[in-house]
């Protein structure tokens, strides 16, 4: 049996993990697994190559993807599906996809037209509907847990406000994750907007009982109250139609500088979040995702997705994890209240 392979979206530490773990357990099943260069821009270009595991051993403790990635939608146009779905058909008896709502929207859409698909979930925001996480996560959380925890120092020293600006589109998972574990005086979400005024109350408070710092965790898909649209980096989007947000924290910062005479900072973690290795968390979660992505390709369990359920590992249909965003929910948001 042979089995394709791609990795969409934004790089996660966690993905090598995954695809060690398919290997792994398609060497025992005696099926070979083909590697699809960057994405879907690979499918429908037919770039992929057989992947041996003795090229790719110990990869599961290593970041990125080693399959490359892309942003590209194959649906974009009816060229694109019509090679999409030849390139899976004529090489392959299944092909997984490992990826967020787009990749997996997209590779629910080609099972739909006729592919045998099975998709693991992949996004550092966590944001995937009915899954208590996805591969990526945990890892980027604890690095941006630990940079808001760091920022403390230097707030400390310069008694200044510092404002950590944080991945999370329409889902503050990572924020909160963050925010909580390392100590911020503020948490912003998108889930809930925010006043500007009510921000710089606590500020004063800290400073007016002698704490003379703050630290906030601020969501990139935050947005004020007094603003109608998101703070956006370009106004271009990509092939999915999402746009690059970023910024807010630069908007709140001057914000805050203007109301209260605060000297106040904004540090973008960017693409830091989704660098360097895997934690073990996400280190075992991906290797279980891989072998547990080739047993339903062996069931011929075509059209599900994997899904983590507390400990355990089950397959859903693919219709029930995409279209949908996991936001984060009212016991999160009442938590962060407390420490304002």
């Amino acid at each position: 049996m042979n089995i394709g392979i791609l990795t969409g979206g934004g790089d996660a530490q966690g993905l090598n993990s995954v695809i060690q773990g398919i290997l792994w357990k398609a060497k025992k099943e005696g099926f070979d697994v083909y590697g699809i260069q960057r994405g879907y821009k690979g499918l429908i270009e037919s770039d992929f190559k057989l992947m041996k595991i003795e090229d790719f051993e110990e990869i599961f403790k290593v970041g990125g993807t080693v399959l490359k990635t892309s942003r590209t939608n194959p649906y974009k146009s009816g060229e694109d599906v019509k090679k999409a779905l030849e390139t899976i058909n004529k090489n392959f008896d299944a092909l997984i996809a490992i990826g967020g709502d787009d990749t997996l929207g997209a590779a629910n859409k080609l099972h739909k037209d006729g592919a045998a698909v099975i998709g693991v979930p992949k996004t550092i925001d966590n944001d995937l509907d009915n899954t208590d996480f996805t591969i990526g996560f945990q890892s980027a959380a604890a690095i941006a847990a630990e940079a808001v925890q760091n920022l403390h120092t230097t707030a400390k020293s310069h008694e200044r406000v510092v404002i950590c600006e944080i991945m999370g589109r329409h889902a503050g998972w990572i924020t909160v994750y963050a925010g909580l574990a390392g100590g911020a005086h503020i948490i912003l979400l998108p889930e809930k907007p925010f006043d500007i005024d009510a921000v710089c109350r606590v500020i004063k408070k800290r400073y007016d009982g002698g704490a003379n710092y703050a630290i906030i965790a601020c969501s990139e898909g935050a947005k004020p109250k007094e603003i109608k649209d998101l703070v956006t980096v370009t106004p271009e989007k990509d092939e999915f139609g999402q746009v690059r947000l970023g910024g807010i924290g630069e908007v709140l910062a001057e914000e805050i500088e203007k109301r209260l005479g605060l000297t106040t900072r904004s540090v973008v973690l960017g693409h830091l979040q989704r660098s360097g290795s895997p934690n073990t968390f996400d280190r075992v979660f991906g290797l279980r995702l891989g072998v547990k992505a080739v047993e339903l390709v062996k069931e011929k369990k075509f059209g599900y997705g994997l899904s983590l359920k507390g400990s355990k590992i089950v397959a859903l249909p693919l219709n029930d994890m995409v279209g949908k965003l996991k936001l984060v929910d009212e016991e999160f948001l009442e938590l962060t209240e407390i420490f304002s």
